[in-house]
């Protein structure tokens, strides 16, 4: 992809996600032209509660068996992600894109088949939201701001430009920020500014280096709040 400017408006932000979305579909389709193996989200729930035959611990021991994970933002919410994300993050965990002490390992244990039956189950799973704190009115809004319209003066766009009005995502591959733990969603903006979180280098770390300690903070406690559906915990219920 090639580098962008240094200020994006809402026009170019857009044309990106479209790119982005272009290009996972892309690689979705290349993956299933050369893969016999039909995702099967009843052998991904055995994964998730039980594990893998190869070594690959339960999922369900830091994620929960619903993908609503423990609420305490060390590990993320992922119930009702797009497989196509799900399954994109655990290889990029496994072939080392995105290095993580834990997840990593339990990557690289599980196979390619695996993948896919874990990303169906937890794309088609979904999490009630636990009660949590609620954070400073005043920094919920400036949040609420910044993800909306963004910082014209720092080349910041609204993050709802890729990541969807409320935070809902874009599938296959733009995840919700709705309802996403501030502690994890602060933390991964971190990691893209310190350059140990790889596999969105173009985008994410170039939007994130711009933000400073308050607006992350303010971005992480707005989205938590949200609590709204993703899409496909929305099609999960009908």
């Amino acid at each position: 992809m090639a580098p962008f400017a240094p200020v994006l408006d809402r026009t170019k932000a857009t044309a990106i996600r479209a790119y982005v979305i272009h290009r996972a579909n892309e690689e979705t389709a290349a993956r299933s032209s050369s893969s016999q193996h039909r995702a099967d989200a009843n052998q991904g729930a055995v994964i998730v509660a039980q594990g893998a035959a190869s070594g690959a611990p339960a999922c369900a021991q830091c994620h929960a068996f619903t993908g609503g994970s423990d609420g305490s933002g060390a590990f993320p919410r992922i119930a009702g992600q797009s497989a196509s994300y799900l399954s994109r993050q655990l290889r990029d965990f496994s072939s080392g894109v995105r290095s993580n002490s834990i997840m990593s390992p339990i990557a690289r244990a599980l196979s390619s088949d695996n993948i896919e039956d874990v990303a169906a189950y937890y794309s088609g799973a979904a999490a009630q939201f636990p009660p949590l704190a609620n954070a400073d009115p005043q920094l919920i809004k400036q949040g609420k701001e910044l993800a909306e319209a963004g910082n014209s003066a720092k080349g910041i766009p609204g993050c709802g430009a890729c990541h969807g009005a409320q935070g809902t995502g874009e599938s296959p591959t733009v995840p919700y920020l709705a309802g996403q733990y501030a502690h994890y969603t602060a933390l991964q903006l971190q990691m893209w500014q310190r350059g140990f979180r790889r596999n969105s280098p173009t985008t994410m770390r170039l939007f994130a280096n711009k933000l400073d300690d308050q607006e992350i903070a303010s971005l992480a406690a707005y989205y938590q709040q949200l609590q709204a559906p993703s899409p496909s915990l929305a099609r999960s219920k009908q």
